[in-house]
């Protein structure tokens, strides 16, 4: 991709999976990463591998719920490579999702806290990014969505609920900040098999799902770390505001 090389990118939910993937991929293209994870450790792990690979990247631990942590990590961000070019919000609480039911049954607890990881962590990243993105001239920022921000699922109704203002947020960014230099684009993933997921599915799930798509297979975590690659590259530069879908084609819009 054009326009990557000694970019400097922060990844907000980066120890595994996507994120993982994403600034595994970031780094190959030339960019400096930050990898930021509630999973220290983990953070760490990926950085380091990024590291002996021949890239550059640091990690560190946070909290995307917590507005000192999230200001704390944009910070080691200014700190280690003196700027920001790029972010692409990424975080979770898979433990959540779990126990995501139904508007009648779900636990308040459960809403909250998908709603503070999943929406007001979305925006904490979102707005302490901003100005240290204009101090580069402008930037992109690149959320994970999901496609059951549209489709309409009997379950999660909080998980659902989240993405569709994450869709939301990115407009909002294009439209405020675009004639700043600023874009914002949020990414819809179809069933992606990252590792976790490969080791606990069931087979006759899966195929399920992949009759479900109008594509041969299923979708692996370089499928949207393509996309947030080419999102956040001078190739992608006239793209701003918009929901991708990375889908295999499961919908049609």
């Amino acid at each position: 991709m054009d326009g990557l090389a000694d970019k400097v990118v922060l990844i907000a939910g980066g120890a595994t999976g996507l994120g993982a993937n994403s600034a595994h991929r970031l780094a190959r293209e030339g960019a400096a990463v930050v990898v930021g994870d509630l999973d220290g450790e983990g953070a760490q792990r990926t950085a380091a591998a990024i590291v002996a690979a021949g890239g550059r990247a640091v990690g560190a631990q946070f909290d995307i719920s917590d507005d000192t942590s999230v200001r704390a990590l944009i910070a080691v961000t200014v700190d280690t490579y003196g700027g920001m070019d790029a972010v692409h919000v990424n975080a979770g609480d898979m433990g959540s999702l779990r126990k995501d039911t139904n508007v009648v049954d779900i636990d308040l607890a459960i809403w909250d806290r998908t709603i503070a990881v999943n929406l007001r962590g979305h925006m904490l990243v979102t707005r302490h990014s901003i100005p240290v993105l204009l101090a580069r001239g402008g930037g992109s920022i690149v959320y994970t969505s999901s496609i059951a921000s549209f489709t309409g699922e009997p379950r999660r109704p909080a998980y659902a609920v989240t993405k569709a203002g994450i869709n939301a947020l990115a407009r909002h960014v294009a439209s405020g900040w675009g004639k700043d230099g600023i874009r914002a684009n949020a990414i819809t993933p179809g069933l992606i098999l990252t590792d976790e997921i490969k080791q606990g599915a069931d087979p006759k799930m899966l195929q399920g799902m992949l009759r479900g798509t109008r594509s041969t297979r299923l979708g692996e975590a370089r499928d949207i770390s393509g996309m947030v690659a080419y999102l956040m590259s001078d190739d992608g530069a006239w793209i701003n505001g918009q929901v991708v879908n990375v889908d295999g084609g499961t919908v049609l819009r």
